[in-house]
Order: C-alpha cells, then structure tokens, then sequence
C-alpha cells in the first residue's frame, strides 16, 4: 500500500493499545488497584510489543515524535478555549507559586547535578539534560519531548528520547514511591484528616443545547464546530512560527536556535491564541452581540482529552532503549535524586502553604509534580473517595495560574543551549544563577503569603 497509510497506521495501532489496555485495566484486579492511567498502560504495552522490544507492532519512531508534538498543541488549545470561571481565591495563586517552585527546585537539582557529573566522569556531555528533570517529572512527556528534540534539532545527541525516558521514570515515581508515601502519611498524626466542610455531591455531566447556542440539530455539527475552531487557531499558531523563523534565522546562530525553541513553544503560542479568541468572544457577548456558534465547554474538555491521552501513550511507546544506553548511568542518578528530592519537598512545603487537607493535598501534588494530573487524582481518590477535600480545585486552578509564575522558568531553561552550541560555559552559572534568584523569590513570597493568612 502507498505511503498516504503510514500515519494512519500508526494511529490505528495506538487505538488498538488503548481498546486492548482498558480491556485489561477493567478485567485484570491487579492493574485496576494500580493508579496507573490507562494511557500509560498503551504506552507501556507499545513499548514492549513495538520495534525497540518484541517488533510485533511497527511503529515509526519519529512519526510517534511528530503525533506527540501536533496532539499536545491540540489538546492545550482546546483547554484554553473553554470558558472558566476566575477564582482570585489565595489558594489558587499558592498553588500555581508552589507548582513552579518545584519545578524550580527540580531544576536546580536536576542542572547541578548534572554540572558535577560532567565536570568528574562525563566530560563533552551536555549539562542541560538536568533541566529535562522538572519537564519530564513536572510537566509530563509531553514537554519533556518537545524541548528534548528542539535540543535534538540543535545538535543535542538523543534528545527527545532522553526527555521521554525521564518523563517514564517520573511515572515510576509517582505511582511505586507515591503508594509508599500515602501509606507513610495515613499513619501519621500530622495528616490526620480533620475536615468537617459539608459533603459534595458530584454532579453528572449532561451535554445539550444552550439558549443562544448552535443547536444540536444545526447545519454543522457541534463537535465539528470545535475542531475547526482549533484548527483555525493552530494555523495561525503555525504562521506565527513560519513568520518567527523567518525573521530570526537570518541573524545567526543565536537567531537559529531561538526560532528552534520557538517552534518546541507552539502549544503555548497556540493557548495564548484560543485565550485570546476566548477573550474576544466574551467581550462580543458583553456587547449584545448574538453568538450562535461559540466553543463548548464539555466537548472541548473531551477534545482535550482525547489528545493527553494518546499523547501519553505515543510518547512512551516512543521511547528509543538502545538509543538510551550512552545516558543510562546519569538518567538513573538524575531520577532518582529528583524524586526523592520531590518527596521531601512535597512533604515539608505543602502542609505549610495548604493547611487544609495535608493528606490529599501532598498526595496529589506528588502525583501530579512526578507525573501528570491524573496520577495526582489518582492517589486523592485513594484518601478521598468523594473528593470532599479542596484538592481538585487547587490542582485544576493551580495549573492555570502556574502558566504565568512559569513562563520565567521556560526562558531560563533554554539558556544553557545557547552555552553549549556558542561554547561559552559561563551561560551555565548564569542558569543556575537564574534559577536560584527565582526560585528564592517566589519561595519567599509563598512563605510570606502563607505566614499572612495564618496570622
């Protein structure tokens, strides 16, 4: 057959994974127990069956790399198409502070580390690898993928393979250290939970029309309706890299490389875009204007996560093992200093910024700061069945406010590659210089805000 199936393929073969991992996450009790997304498990499953292990399934490697980098824009532009409500609640803004600060202090882990292994057994190798830590354990594979490859495109060896393998150990992490620790903390007297807020009901999710909205029987689908508006959006996101690339390549090697990281921020770019949409469209209604066709909010959520979850899985499937062997050592000394450097970290700041619900709370932002969203509901819903306690809201909300507290760090670490393709070390200190001012501002301020509500 031509050419035109290869991708098509190799989504196909994902779905067969996804159909197959949940069949086995229903059936099997042991992987029902386990708080492992089912994504993972098709990810886990791909890796195994694909062309690196037993070569049952052949997947294209870099065509994986190219469906992990499209999905993830998708699924970030659907999510900031959706109309919120903004809480200005202090325990939103706490959390989006301490997600980045353990970003910050994963950094600083994660590069210094790095800078002493180099400077005594690895001479040559990049230092940066370390700053992959708090994308691949912090943000998920996603990320870690996308600034491995720009990496990669920039004369890093294995880059997008190594930002996958330590998002994959993270996963570990969250799931075999965070069921150790949740029954660590259960036991504790300091995490007793003490709560008495009423209880919260969960309500079910309908869809259906709203006044003012296209209706359900309309010329254009409802769901449609949303595609196109994210693949109008992403269009634009791709003209404004075209035109970027345009612009800075012309001036050099530092121009080239910033075009390069440009590109590996297009889910960013193309979120600023849909917030903006969202904006317009908000001021437009506002004014009187009748707006039949407008985003919806349900169907964009399920969007959004259609795209995490198949992103998930081709990124672990997408891992290179033999590809992994020159960094094997240094990725095992990185992970496992950064998750316990993680689990203290959780366990000391948490209960200090969020008084309330110690136990959910720590649970789930060591899930979610090792893995992603969901391995941090996971191990909630251990403690807490109902999701009575307010830990939901504080991962979701903080999430969103982290974006703006996190967008220093995105610039900071990319600066070590710019050291290493001018050859110029001293670009080095300068990040970890940058990280530590940063991280010792926003700690004070978390502190200073959390020692004034409990005054």
């Amino acid at each position: 057959m031509d050419n035109s199936w290869s991708f098509v393929i190799d989504f196909t073969l994902l779905s067969l994974l996804m159909v197959v991992s949940a069949i086995l996450k229903a059936r099997i009790p042991l992987l029902r127990k386990i708080i492992v997304p089912t994504s993972m498990v098709a990810g886990i499953l791909g890796l195994i069956v694909g062309p690196e292990l037993l070569g049952w399934l052949k997947f294209d490697l870099d065509r994986l790399g190219q469906l992990v980098y499209h999905l993830m824009a998708i699924g970030f532009i659907a999510l900031s198409l959706k109309e919120r409500e903004v809480s200005n609640s202090p325990a939103v803004m706490k959390s989006g502070m301490l997600i980045v600060s353990t970003y910050l202090i994963q950094g600083l882990v994660g590069f210094g580390l790095l800078l002493i292994l180099t400077e005594l057994f690895y001479p040559g190798m990049f230092p940066g690898i370390g700053l992959l830590l708090p994308l691949g354990y912090g943000q998920g594979p996603g990320q870690a993928y996308l600034i491995g490859s720009r990496w990669e495109a920039l004369g890093l060896e294995g880059g997008a393979n190594l930002g996958l393998t330590i998002a994959g150990f993270g996963f570990i992490w969250a799931v075999i250290p965070g069921i150790i620790l949740m029954n660590i903390l259960i036991r504790h007297p300091k995490f007793k939970q003490t709560t008495s807020r009423p209880h919260k009901e969960r309500t079910e999710v309908m869809e259906k029309s709203e006044e003012g909205e296209i209706p359900l029987s309309d010329a254009i689908d409802k769901l449609t309706y949303q595609i196109a508006l994210i693949g109008f959006i992403y269009l634009v996101t791709y003209l404004t890299l075209r035109g970027l690339e345009t612009v800075l390549t012309p001036l050099g090697t530092y121009g080239e490389t910033l075009a390069q990281l440009l590109i590996g921020f297009h889910f960013l770019i193309g979120s600023l875009y849909a917030m903006l949409f969202r904006w317009i469209l908000n001021r437009w209604k506002q004014a009187g204007f009748q707006l039949e066709h407008s985003p919806n909010n349900y169907l964009l959520q399920r969007i959004s996560g259609f795209s995490f979850d198949y992103m998930i899985a081709a990124s672990i499937a997408a891992i290179s093992i033999y590809a992994l062997k020159q960094y094997l050592t240094p990725v095992l000394i990185l992970t496992t200093v950064g998750g316990l450097v993680t689990v203290w970290f959780m366990v000391w700041l948490v209960p200090r910024v969020l008084p309330e619900d110690k136990l959910p709370n720590v649970l789930g932002f060591y899930g979610m700061l090792t893995g992603t969203i969901s391995t941090g509901l996971a191990l909630v819903k251990a403690v807490d069945p109902k999701f009575q306690s307010n830990t939901t809201d504080n991962l979701v909300m903080g999430s969103a406010s982290a974006i703006m507290f996190g967008f220093p760090l995105l610039l900071i670490l990319n600066i070590p590659i710019v050291g290493y393709l001018q050859n110029q070390p001293v670009m080095y200190l300068y990040t970890f210089g940058a990280l530590f001012l940063y991280f010792a501002i926003l700690m004070g301020l978390l502190l200073y805000r959390s020692r004034k509500a409990t005054a």
